[in-house]
């Protein structure tokens, strides 16, 4: 391929498409542009075959719904030209950042069109998902979820349109070029996508319709981000564009590690803009997720953050309806959800992120898709937002929430699971990058009875007998003081590092300080994670002296490594003390989801 360059003939362009180059491989290695290449491809008449998985090893013949392209083929297994069919694409792989809320998302889109008379295609490569089982859709491509493979498929079978906004950031980053090549995109359009998932271009419409977002400035060189990270002070929070999960999202707190932030961020996200803003500190993260048709709202919830701003909503610890939010803190968020639906003409799903402080509300971002959260909040208030997304979509009629979710008689928690026993090193803290694998939901008849119940699920083991506290900076110590005070009414040992220790004793509280794992006598606070002295670490990290850092990360790691709970946020922390405090574990009952009904819901 190098060697022909630009003279890429018939038989060497169907040789290394029969040995699995792409387009843009092949564009690679011809120094052409991927579309020349898929020019030239077309120009010579070569487009893959469609053929069925042989499900049977040969023995008998297989007739499934389980197709992939291939050029090493010379006809077609499934006929085409029925009508009726809608294209959805789905989430790809399992990851972190992207995991089985959005298999749902695209599971619930193919029953509803297939109640509504509709052919349902699915384009997935993930084997383990239910929306490649065999009865899900009519027809299942297992191939890549690129550019190149949906116009394929898209040539063949001639769907009404494709159905991106429900497998997360991979599909919906296809929008764009999928319109500028003919292909019909269902729901909004995907110039209005590009205009929210830009963040320069979103952060721009935001200033022409006068609406509140942290100071912000587009990446044009380093010497541009260090003036303006002064200009606002640190910290500040590189954003790329297009990302899912927080890729490449950080905080920096000074000029090294913005410039070593931004070189990732640049290389993550090349083809479009990287934005850096200034962080707000000690705000309180709100997620709104909702659908719209014709710019207006059809429904619409609003989960609170229990972590502050600062944690990436795929490992927050959610709350719906919220539980600390002032209510014009709400009327506000509505309002503005509005006036972004209505000027981005969104039909279908789509999630705004705020930060609240004191009333003051922010705009963080907004995705004109579903969310991996919708899920959580469809099944909270018993309203299949997906459902209503799809007939939206599709130009059908859907019923409007007829009642709030501030109506609710009972609490709704999402809790995330994390990994890192199986992430050998990983450090396990939260920041604006996604980290946890998977998450958990539990409903109780208000907040602490749910959040216990979610803390259970991830892993928590209750009564809470002793601690190991390392609080970090002052200001963070102070704050857990009332929380510490409510776990020694209860009856809690404590284990402290010696700093946390000393504030400690000076509030009355009676601890055994322990040694900083590097300190050479014994025993450390790693030994008394191994040894099960400890039924919980909480350990809050610090941002200064590097042999501080080293020994918090040493302690966070021995607690994931031994199978000890860890809390390594502030707020976490104080409401898993207040949950305590307030609720007795035998008080702990659970129901089945059917007995929270809506507004009727009843309890004895």
């Amino acid at each position: 391929l190098r060697a022909a360059g630009g003279d890429i003939d018939r038989d060497l362009m169907l040789t290394a498409k029969r040995h699995g180059f792409s387009d843009e491989q092949i564009a690679v290695a011809t120094g052409k542009t991927e579309q020349q290449v898929r020019e030239r491809r077309w120009n010579y008449g070569l487009h893959p075959h469609v053929k069925q998985i042989d499900t049977l090893a040969a023995e008998y013949p297989a007739a499934t719904n389980y197709l992939y392209l291939t050029y090493n083929g010379e006809t077609d297994d499934v006929a085409f030209g029925q009508e009726g069919a809608v294209l959805i694409l789905g989430p790809g792989t399992y990851r972190i950042g992207s995991s089985v809320e959005f298999d749902w998302c695209c599971v619930n889109t193919a029953r509803t069109l297939r109640d509504m008379g509709y052919r349902t295609l699915m384009l997935n490569h993930n084997p383990e998902t239910v929306s490649t089982d065999y009865d899900e859709c009519d027809r299942l491509y297992f191939d890549e979820l690129s550019f190149e493979v949906v116009t394929e498929i898209y040539q063949k079978e001639q769907p009404m349109g494709l159905i991106l906004s429900m497998g997360g950031q991979v599909p919906n980053r296809l929008a764009l070029r999928c319109a500028e090549h003919g292909l019909r995109v269902l729901g909004t359009s995907p110039h209005d996508i590009d205009r929210a998932e830009d963040r320069h271009k979103f952060s721009r419409l935001l200033e022409d319709l006068h609406l509140p977002q942290p100071p912000w400035r587009e990446l044009t060189s380093l010497d541009a981000a260090h003036d303006f990270a002064r200009e606002v002070g640190y910290p500040v929070i590189v954003r790329p564009s297009y990302v899912l999960s927080g890729a490449a999202m950080a905080v920096a707190g000074n000029d090294d590690e913005l410039a070593a932030y931004l070189d990732k961020a640049v290389e993550v996200s090349p083809d479009h803009p990287v934005v850096i803003s200034k962080f707000i500190e000690n705000a309180k993260e709100i997620d709104v997720d909702a659908v719209a048709r014709d710019g207006e709202i059809v429904c619409w919830a609003v989960c609170e953050h229990v972590e502050n701003a600062g944690v990436h909503s795929g490992d927050a610890t959610l709350v719906l309806p919220p539980q600390r939010t002032y209510l014009e803190t709400m009327r506000r968020i509505r309002h503005i959800t509005a006036q972004v639906a209505r000027s981005l003409s969104i039909n279908g799903p789509f999630n705004i992120q705020f930060l609240a402080r004191q009333n003051r509300v922010m705009i963080i971002e907004c995705n004109l898709r579903a969310s991996r959260s919708f899920p959580f909040v469809s099944k909270v208030l018993r309203k299949n937002f997906v459902e209503t997304a799809t007939r939206v979509l599709m130009g059908r009629p859907c019923e409007p929430m007829d009642f709030s979710f501030l109506e609710l008689d009972y609490v709704g928690v999402k809790a995330p699971q994390f990994s890192f026993s199986r992430l050998d090193g990983a450090d396990p803290t939260l920041g604006v990058e996604m980290a946890s694998t998977g998450e958990v939901a539990c409903l109780g008849w208000d907040f602490n009875e749910a959040f216990l119940k979610a803390l259970i699920a991830v892993g928590f083991r209750f009564p809470l007998k002793s601690v190991l506290l390392s609080t970090g900076p002052i200001e963070s110590k102070a704050a857990f003081m009332d929380s510490a005070l409510q776990l020694r009414d209860l009856g809690v040992k404590f284990y402290a590092t010696h700093g946390t220790a000393r504030f400690l004793r000076e509030y009355g509280i009676r601890c055994t300080a322990v040694r900083w794992p590097l300190d050479e006598e014994r025993p450390n606070a790693v030994d008394y994670i191994r040894e099960r002295r400890v039924d919980l670490v909480i350990n809050i990290p610090k941002d200064f002296r590097k042999e501080e850092l080293t020994n918090d990360y040493i302690i966070r790691r021995a607690a994931v490594d031994y199978g000890v709970p860890l809390i390594t946020n502030l707020q976490l922390a104080q409401r898993l003390a207040e949950a305590l405090y307030h609720t007795p574990l035998e008080a702990l009952v659970v129901e089945s989801w059917n007995r929270y009904d809506g507004r009727r819901a009843v309890r004895d």
